[in-house]
């Protein structure tokens, strides 16, 4: 199996999470500037410590995420992640520019030396106010968008371009990506709708914000419909999004835990392990229907044992959870794990290097 590090930028400072606008009147630069140059810290160690890929994703309007643009931190980790991938996880294209979206992406693999992984994601239904998009329109925007993105990284001769919500005249992308066709494309997955225009499309799928017995439904629907399109996904092309925190023992991680957890309501900065997710699932992210919302969010209130159980943290010593990245390569066929730090400062970068240097060795052989 293959890690990734994923980098939230959440901001630690104290806010009101549960908004969304949420409100800038207790904003601090210098807490922004903190965030941001620690996780580019956190990004370089991953690299360092063996880490396959090191992730950025798009948010707007508030702290849970502060890269509304992710193609800007992921130039500058272009310079300081030597040897991992860099994946975009992702951007939010139905409300975005595609060709701009194109050739910022081929910039960054160009930077980076042919080492980008490109997420195509909906975003979450809120997050469609940001730039006024209906979000009725999502799943066509994204289809479109992601066509016309595929084409100008493709294409090089200049080709205009008719759809439904895009035109233009000449398209004619410099630079180019390096990698050919184009570098590897993943979208989000949990709705039957997206596995089967991933399996059609040839494109990886990722889960995040779930659990197990639904990403294992969904991973399932999409190796069917693979099959009846004509091809087989690897392990590398299923991602799996979850929360971490290895200790050198399991009373030690629950310990760590427990104590950002009394302290987290004087700061947001449990990342991705407390109401966040919730929230998130409560909110439709990425079009679940009503029914699955319920049973995401019912399961992120369940506890810290009643997560683990469900897939949706990892946590304990190196061994523990070791055999806690077993089973969901069991259930589910992931082969990346994309992985939160569940803390922030010191105990997150301590606990990214034992992820690095006691368990990534040991998950190697998984799915081999």
């Amino acid at each position: 199996m293959k890690a990734a590090l994923f980098s939230p930028c959440t901001y630690p400072g104290p806010t009101a999470p549960s908004s969304w606008p949420t409100p800038a009147t207790i904003y601090s630069s210098a807490i922004s500037q903190q965030t941001f140059e620690a996780a580019i810290e956190h990004s370089r160690l991953a690299d360092e410590v063996g880490f396959d890929w090191v992730t950025v994703a798009e948010h707007h309007y508030g702290p849970f995420c502060i890269t509304p643009n992710p193609m800007v931190i992921a130039g500058a980790l272009t310079q300081v992640v030597k040897r991992a991938k860099i994946a975009l996880l992702g951007a939010d294209i139905p409300i975005l520019n595609p060709v701009r979206v194109a050739e910022e992406f081929a910039m960054l693999d160009t930077m980076s030396g042919g080492r980008l992984i490109a997420g195509m994601l909906r975003g979450t239904p809120n997050e469609y106010v940001t730039y006024n998009v209906n979000p009725k329109e999502s799943r066509s925007r994204f289809e479109e968008a992601l066509q016309l993105i595929r084409m100008a990284w493709t294409e090089p001769e200049p080709f205009g371009w008719q759809g439904r919500y895009w035109q233009y005249k000449a398209v004619c992308i410099w630079p180019r990506p390096i990698q050919q066709p184009h570098p590897p494309i993943y979208m989000s997955g949990s709705s039957p709708e997206s596995g089967e225009f991933a399996a059609k499309n040839r494109i990886g799928l990722g889960f995040a914000v779930t659990t197990l017995a639904l990403a294992s439904k969904a991973s399932s629907h999409y190796r069917s419909q693979a099959a009846l399109a004509g091809w087989t996904p690897s392990p590398d092309d299923i991602i799996y999004r979850v929360p971490f925190h290895i200790g050198e023992s399991d009373g030690e991680a629950m310990e760590d835990l427990a104590a950002a957890a009394a302290a987290s309501s004087r700061s947001f900065s449990l990342a991705l392990s407390q109401g966040a997710e919730a929230a998130i699932a409560e909110a439709g992210y990425y079009g679940r229907d009503d029914a699955q919302r319920g049973r995401v969010a019912a399961a992120f209130a369940g506890g810290i044992r009643g997560r683990i159980e469900n897939g949706q943290m990892l946590l304990g010593s190196p061994r523990t959870v070791v055999e806690q990245i077993r089973r969901i390569h069991s259930e589910v066929g992931a082969g990346v794990l994309d992985l939160v730090p569940a803390l922030s400062g010191e105990k997150a970068t301590v606990s990214i290097r034992r992820f690095g240097t006691q368990i990534l060795p040991a998950i190697r052989e998984i799915g081999a």
